[in-house]
C-alpha cells in the first residue's frame, strides 16, 4: 500500500465534495488523473474506497477509515509547514473556513483582506454552507473555522461571538409594502422574489422555511450577489431578502425601501466555531483572534 500526500489530499477532497469531478477541481488535478489515482489507491489497498452512484460518491467503511487518517496526516503536514515557516520569514499554510451566506458576503471580505495583507504566505479556502452543515463539518475536521448563525446548536465545539445582523425585506420605494414597519415571511410569499442562486446557503435556508408554510418561493431571477438582488428589486422585478447592512448601503444609491421581517430567525447573531483553539495550526489560531477583535 503506497499512498502519497497528493493521493490523501485528493481522496479527502473527493469525499468532502461527494464527487470525483469536484474533488479533482479542488485538488487542482485533471479529472482523468484524479480518477486514475483513486483506482490505483483501491488497487494498492485491495478494497473499494468509494461507492459510486449517479448522485455522486460516498466512502466505503475502508474509505471512512482512510478519510479519518488522511485528515490527521494532512493536518500534521500543515503544522509542520507552519513550524518550518517561522525560519523562512513568517507563518505559512492554508486555512479552511466554512461560512454561512451572511458572514461571507457582509463581514468576511474586509476582515480577511486585513489579515491576509499581514500574512502574505497564508492562503484561505473559503466555502459557503448552511449553518447546521457547518457545525457537523467542523466537528468532523473538514474545516478549521466555521461561522454560523447563533441560533444553531454547536454541541461540544468551542464558540466565540463574531458579528450581529438581521435579514430584512427589500422592496421598490413606491411598493405597497414600503410603508409597512414589519411583515412576516409567510405573508410576503404572496409576492414574486429575486434572490441568490438556488444552490446558495441562504436560498436553501429560505426555501426550507417556505416549504414548511406550504407556499414555495416564486423566484423570478437568480443572482450572485446581494447588491445585484437590490438592483433587481429597484427595477421592480420582485422583492428580495438581504442582510440589513447590505440594504442600508444599497439604499444610499438605489430607490429601495426596507421592511423588518418579524420572524425570529431574521435576527442573526453570528458565531465562530472551532474544534479546539489550542489544536489549530498557528495561522488559524491567529485568524481566530483577528476575527474576534472585531466582534
Amino acid at each position: 500500500m503506497q499512498f502519497d500526500l497528493t493521493d490523501l489530499s485528493l481522496f479527502r477532497h473527493v469525499v468532502e465534495a461527494g464527487s470525483i469531478t469536484h474533488g479533482a477541481e479542488r485538488a487542482n488535478l485533471a479529472l482523468a488523473a484524479a480518477s486514475t489515482r483513486i483506482r490505483n489507491m483501491e488497487k494498492s489497498l485491495g478494497a473499494a474506497l468509494l461507492l459510486r452512484t449517479r448522485a455522486g460518491v460516498t466512502p466505503t467503511p475502508a474509505g471512512r477509515t482512510l478519510l479519518q487518517h488522511s485528515r490527521t496526516l494532512l493536518a500534521g503536514v500543515e503544522r509542520l509547514r507552519e513550524d518550518l515557516g517561522s525560519y523562512t520569514g513568517g507563518l505559512t499554510g492554508q486555512i479552511r473556513i466554512l461560512s454561512n451566506t451572511n458572514a461571507l458576503t457582509e463581514f468576511l471580505p474586509e476582515a480577511l483582506s486585513a489579515f491576509l495583507a499581514g500574512h502574505p504566505q497564508v492562503s484561505i479556502d473559503l466555502e459557503e454552507r448552511l449553518s447546521d452543515e457547518i457545525v457537523g463539518l467542523i466537528a468532523e475536521g473538514v474545516g478549521d473555522i466555521g461561522i454560523v448563525a447563533g441560533t444553531v446548536e454547536t454541541g461540544q465545539l468551542e464558540t466565540y461571538p463574531f458579528r450581529s445582523d438581521r435579514f430584512v425585506l427589500v422592496v421598490p420605494h413606491d411598493h405597497v409594502l414600503a410603508a409597512r414597519p414589519g411583515i412576516s415571511f409567510t405573508e410576503v410569499l404572496e409576492h414574486d422574489f429575486v434572490g441568490l442562486d438556488r444552490a446558495s446557503a441562504l436560498q436553501r435556508f429560505l426555501a426550507g422555511k417556505a416549504s414548511r408554510t406550504g407556499k414555495p418561493i416564486r423566484l423570478r431571477v437568480q443572482l450572485r450577489s446581494f447588491d445585484a438582488v437590490c438592483r433587481m428589486v429597484e427595477a421592480g422585478v420582485g422583492l428580495g431578502i438581504v442582510p440589513e447592512t447590505t440594504a442600508h448601503r444599497a439604499a444610499r444609491t438605489m430607490a429601495i425601501g426596507t421592511v423588518d421581517l418579524e420572524d425570529h430567525w431574521a435576527a442573526r447573531d453570528l458565531t465562530l466555531c472551532i474544534r479546539s483553539l489550542k489544536e489549530l495550526p498557528a495561522s488559524a489560531r491567529q485568524l481566530v483572534e483577528h476575527l474576534r477583535k472585531g466582534a
